[in-house]
This record gives C-alpha cells, structure tokens and sequence, in this order.
C-alpha cells in the first residue's frame, strides 16, 4: 500500500513509533524495535550518554535504519527541555526533538504553557518539534500556527495502558489539523492502535505496552499488525453508526 506517514518533508513507511524504555535487556529493545516494523525510536536524553558512543541504548539503534528521535522526558520548564534538545544536536544527533514538559511527576500530564512557549524557541532554532500535550484542539492548533511538525495527544496518561479516554478531543484535533496527529500514551493494547488509526490518526507512538508485556516480540509485532489494520479500514472508509437494526441480508429479492 502506497500510504506514507509525512512529516516535515520526510517519508515514513511505519505509522507505528516506539520508545526505548522499560525493557529488561538492550538485546529485547532491539529484538522488539525489528518486530514493530517502526522507522522512528525515541529516546529519553536523560537515560543516554551523549558523549558515550558506546552508550547501551545508542548502540542498539543503528541511525541508518532509524530515526533517532530524542526526548525530553523530565523537563519541568521550557529552559530545561530548550537546553535538552540542543545538547542532542551538539551531540550530533539530527533536530528533530519529541518536546516533553511534565512538571507533574504523578501523572506526567504536559504543560501546556511551557510546551508552547519551548516549541516556540525549538522551531525558530531549527528543530523539527514532535510536542507532547494533553488532548487539547486549541493547543494543538497553536502548535500547528506556530511551526511545529506534528501534534501528539495523549490518549491516557503515559504508562497507564488504558487506552484512548480522550476520544472526543483527539477526534476535532484531527478535524482541525493540517499536519500529523500522532496519538501518544496510554496505548496498552493492540486494539487501542487499531482505535486511533480507525479514527483518522496519522500514526501512534507505543513503549510500556510492548516493553512490560509478557514477550515484548510478539507485542511489538501485534502492535504493527494493529496500526497496520486500523489504517486501513480508515482509509476503507468505516460503516455509520445507527441506533436501530438494519438487516445485512434483503428480505426480498429471491425469496418471491
């Protein structure tokens, strides 16, 4: 299927991308990254060595496959993910930066006020901003205004797995955006990719899911079966939902 996920100008094959974290070896990340089909990783900079080529996580990821996709996990103020994004790129990783800012260390719910204000100095620096926010159609679309690559909406808080419970307010952000919606956090199955890829999602973004499961291979390759279904049955076009029964056979026709 010719369908590629665009962002910034630049061709993806996968709509699924994956994180790094929480994996019981290096050698199950890897294992789990080659199954999910995904051509974008994220990495949290704060788990990384930047100046460490020999850095566990780095070395797993072979830049020639993927995009690395640093993120600032951890941030609690724009100043703090600003600096983490140009550490990166000094690094010598690509700009390109998953803009996170979570004050709130309960529920690492994003800020909206920093997150503006950080994308606002990371897209006139140059970077491709991929920013984290709660579902909210205003927000995304001051992000959109401003320059950024891509909008990334919780479905549930990050780690939870309870799937999309934020539905209503991804669905007018797709209505509303002219750039990617990439659904983030919370996916805890396979069927809640489906779901957000059914609903017009542009791609999603999946760790602890595949990360903490049973056997992180399979997961990730049910994640990929998953996104690869839900995309198509949205571009196959869903059938309306009624109220009342509507029989799937004629009740005349051959029977006279």
């Amino acid at each position: 299927m010719n369908d590629p996920l665009i962002i910034s100008g630049r061709s993806f094959r996968s709509r699924l991308m994956v994180g790094t974290g929480k994996f019981s070896s290096s050698e199950t990340m890897k294992e789990a990254i080659e199954a999910s089909g995904a051509e974008i990783v994220t990495v949290a900079l704060r788990r990384v060595d930047l100046e460490d080529p020999q850095d566990n996580i780095l070395r797993v990821i072979d830049p020639r496959r993927y995009l690395l996709l640093p993120n600032t996990s951890g941030a609690r103020d724009a100043n703090e993910a600003v600096r983490l994004a140009r550490l990166a790129r000094a690094a010598g990783c690509e700009p390109w930066v998953k803009l996170e800012v979570t004050p709130d260390p309960q529920y690492l719910l994003p800020d909206p006020v920093e997150t503006l204000k950080a994308a606002e100095i990371l897209v006139k620096d140059g970077f491709t901003v991929l920013p984290y926010i709660g579902a909210d159609p205003i927000l995304a679309k001051r992000l959109e205004e401003i320059g950024t690559a891509t909008v990334m909406p919780l479905g549930s808080p990050i780690g939870s797995n309870r799937g999309i419970k934020t539905r209503v307010s991804i669905e007018i952000i797709i209505e509303k955006s002219g750039i990617p919606v990439v659904v983030d956090a919370g996916l805890g199955a396979p069927s809640h990719a489906a779901e957000a890829m059914e609903m017009g999602a542009h791609a999603v973004l999946v760790n602890t899911a595949i990360a903490v499961s049973g056997d992180p291979v399979a997961m990730a390759g049910a994640f990929k079966k998953g996104v690869e279904a839900g995309r198509e049955a949205y571009l196959a076009g869903l059938g309306s939902v009624r109220k009342t029964a509507e029989p799937s056979s004629p009740l005349t026709g051959f029977l006279r």
